[in-house]
């Protein structure tokens, strides 16, 4: 069986994205998260928080990286890289995420009045690099399917 490195993650930016470009000027945009998770302590749930650095690349990171700002939730889909050097003689280590799919969510800066979600694909073919949202503008109805009821064979 093949080796599996997948990760899908949601939570809220801990501070901007910072884009740079490589010396042959490949942009890359590296930024945190957190993301919660429930802990019983006694009788109470309690949010306990975890950080994962994410770095995103090439004209998704360009892209996105304007929406990419400190409380922003976002959905990241990608794999975890670890990358290994020495220091002071002693060996160090560091897991981080690289993104291949970035999906803007509702609440934090920049979500609008309602605090709605809104679905934005970092994936090529995707038009994120459009900056229009997926799905029906805010002013129009989606279509019913009133007339799909009669159809279902069940």
């Amino acid at each position: 069986m093949a080796d599996i490195n997948h990760v899908i993650l949601v939570g809220r930016l801990t501070r901007d994205a910072e884009l740079k470009y490589t010396a042959n000027g490949q942009a890359v945009s590296k930024f945190s998260i957190a993301v919660n998770r429930s802990v019983k302590k006694g009788d109470q749930w309690e949010s306990e928080p975890s950080f994962f650095d994410i770095t995103l690349w090439g004209k998704r990171a360009e892209s996105l990286n304007q929406y990419l700002v400190k409380g922003k939730q976002i959905g990241v889909d990608g794999e975890l890289r670890q990358d290994r050097w020495e220091q002071d003689g002693k060996n160090r280590s560091k897991v981080e995420v690289i993104a291949s799919n970035i999906n803007l969510l509702g609440g934090g800066p920049g979500a609008g009045e309602s605090g709605e979600s809104r679905g934005y694909a970092g994936k090529s073919g995707g038009n994120s690099s459009s900056g229009k949202p997926f799905g029906p503008p805010k002013d129009e109805t989606p279509p019913s399917d009133d007339g799909f009821a009669d159809d279902i064979p069940f």
